[in-house]
């Protein structure tokens, strides 16, 4: 178990931060950038959280503070990730910012990562309860909504991103039961493997979108 998790997050990582370099090497225009600083940021937050998960499966240290300040950090990027996604949303699809939806995204964001640092969180003991769980994540769900639903909206225009919506829902569904309630049932981090899945196949996309899947 600990042995394929581990390889499995490890490729993740390299895969994400590799093309998320490749991308922003490759990229001609601002909309490639993005998605390449967008699949980079998402490997580099997320390995704060998962380089210690697999160094906790073959060390004797106590990464308990390492485990719960990785997983802050992810929250924070994760967030930072899916404001960039509506950005690649709005120039992908040549579409003129809404400053009502542009607002909400942004407010939601900034009220969601300063939800992220409050004490409550108790990241350092890594044992944040079902409350602050629940309330940090409140305010993401509704940007991820929003975002998914712009992605839908545009899910028969382009092939590339014909499956985003989807891939943003279930990372979504994946993601909830662990942020609020894998303190009480550890077994729910097993959907964290579904919903890195997810993550995958947008970092795909955007590789796709740049046109360096097709060059190779």
């Amino acid at each position: 178990m600990k042995y394929g998790e581990s390889i499995f997050d490890i490729l993740y990582l390299l895969f994400a931060i590799i093309s998320g370099c490749l991308i922003l090497a490759k990229a001609q225009h601002k909309t490639g950038k993005l998605m390449g600083w967008a699949a980079l940021i998402l490997g580099c937050g997320d390995a704060f959280h998962l380089v210690p998960r697999v160094l906790n499966y073959f060390s004797n240290a106590d990464m308990t503070a390492a485990l719960g300040i990785g997983k802050m950090v992810t929250s924070i990027t994760m967030t930072i990730f899916y404001v960039l996604l509506y950005y690649i949303w709005l120039r992908y699809f040549h579409e003129s910012e809404n400053r009502t939806i542009s607002i909400a995204i942004l407010a939601l964001a900034a009220v969601r990562i300063i939800l992220c640092f409050f004490p409550q969180n108790k990241w350092i003991e890594n044992s944040s309860g079902m409350t602050w769980g629940i309330i940090r994540n409140v305010p993401f769900v509704i940007l991820g909504a929003i975002i998914c639903a712009l992605f839908w909206q545009k899910r028969n225009i382009s092939r590339t991103f014909r499956f985003m919506w989807l891939y943003i829902l279930l990372s979504f569904i994946f993601y909830i039961p662990v942020a609020v309630a894998a303190g009480i049932l550890p077994m729910l981090g097993m959907l964290m493997l579904p919903k890195t899945i997810c993550y995958i196949l947008m970092i795909i996309a955007f590789l796709k979108a740049v046109g360096i899947i097709e060059k190779s």
